[in-house]
């Protein structure tokens, strides 16, 4: 989703784009109970929105953050961040991926300046000094594409990065997340739950309801249950109803029974940053670079504001008649994501060391954080851009601005 974007984000620009995606780039058009999904802040909104893309992902069905309630299951602080307090329409939104997929492939479908090679597969990489090649396996055909730059956004095992030696710095947490999208007696009223339980975070986000499904007038929300990778095969190994059983004791009754759990999924997490981003004619983006803990939800945004720091830097190189695959140029976006990727990181690591324990006298602290974090405006304020996306410095799109 982060190379597509970035796709769309320099088509008519004058550049000749070639995506590679390993996949079949469709999704399928019937509406899912079980549809993954991402969160996406206030500013990833706007992102989107500079793009020309927010038009349909809304027309299609995304659910809007209005409130979200942090708390500490089995301790009193608790606190909530509120748009209207912000004077934004939302703090964020939820929506499928298959919406964003389809969004996006139908703007492969506008664009005459891009080539989709999908599904293809990277088999060698050679950068030289006037241009970068990448080897593909396109169906029977083997291909090879010059380009001024590469730009890497092939995930948290990136192949490309993998293949170009760049080292990274990672830390295991020894945590799991377990996925799924559940139903609830009470609707959900736009309120995106944060529970901080003893094994790690638990967040529940609310998702719209698709039609067909039988639970109609029933809450829909996606679940991302932190737990310790000794406990996911026997939670994974639970019946619907002990698994629903379990949930509703840790999660509570704030929006009613749980009535529904469907299909579970499990993701080991760690935390990674690339020790570089740039080489000359290489540029490494999106989880590619830099994977976090789901705790904030800020993996996908993190991305998201590369993709809009790197066009914006490739279209004024462009403009001027600069080499975009040249370092002297590409150290400009080194030095312009540094601050925004270290800060981001240090929020989700932070919040889940302070948070994935119950040592008592940190439980103390961070319960009379939570507290104060309730009850002092500037605070709030300062968390609430974090968590928009909104924090540091903004690019042309994050601004509502075109290139």
């Amino acid at each position: 989703m982060v190379g597509a974007s970035l796709a769309s984000a320099l088509s008519g620009q004058g550049l000749r784009i070639a995506v590679v995606e390993a996949r079949p780039f469709s999704a399928p058009d019937h509406a899912s109970f079980d549809d993954r999904s991402v969160a996406l802040s206030w500013g990833s909104h706007r992102i989107l929105d500079s793009l020309g893309l927010w038009q349909a992902l809304d027309l299609a069905g995304v659910c809007p953050i209005e409130t979200i309630h942090v708390s500490d299951r089995g301790h009193i602080g608790s606190a909530r961040l509120r748009a209207e307090d912000e004077g934004v329409e939302a703090l964020g939104y939820v929506v499928e991926n298959r919406v964003l997929g389809s969004v996006l492939a139908q703007r492969f479908a506008e664009m005459d300046d891009v080539t989709l090679f999908s599904p293809a597969t990277p088999r060698a990489v050679d950068i030289g000094p006037n241009r970068a090649r990448l080897r593909l396996q396109h169906g029977e055909e083997t291909l090879d594409i010059d380009a001024a730059l590469l730009v890497a956004a092939d995930g948290g095992d990136s192949l490309l990065r993998q293949w170009q030696g760049i080292e990274t710095f990672q830390r295991d947490y020894g945590q799991t997340a377990i996925i799924a999208n559940v139903a609830t007696a009470q609707a959900h009223h736009n309120v995106a739950y944060e529970r901080f339980t003893d094994t790690g975070p638990l967040a529940m986000l609310p998702l719209s309801a698709p039609v067909g499904t039988g639970l109609e007038g029933q809450g829909r929300c996606s679940l991302v249950w932190t737990a310790q990778n000794s406990e996911v095969e026997t939670i994974m190994g639970w019946d619907e109803a002990t698994f629903t059983q379990r949930l509703q004791a840790r999660f509570g009754h704030r929006l009613g029974d749980i009535t529904h759990v469907g299909l579970r999924s499990a993701y080991p997490l760690r935390m990674m940053q690339v020790r570089e981003a740039v080489r000359e004619r290489l540029v490494v983006i999106g989880n590619a670079a830099h994977m976090l803990h789901p705790v904030a939800g800020q993996g996908f945004n993190l991305g998201l504001r590369d993709v809009a720091s790197l066009a914006q830097l490739v279209v004024d190189g462009h403009r001027i008649g600069h080499d975009i695959g040249d370092m002297a140029l590409l150290s400009g976006y080194r030095q312009g994501r540094r601050n925004d990727t270290l800060r981001t990181l240090f929020f989700t690591d932070s919040l889940v060391r302070a948070f994935s324990n119950d040592f008592k006298p940190l439980a103390l602290l961070r319960n009379l954080g939570l507290l104060a974090l309730d009850t002092v405006p500037a605070l709030k304020h300062q968390l609430a851009r974090q968590a928009m996306g909104l924090a540091g410095t903004q690019t042309r799109l994050a601004r509502g601005l075109p290139l």
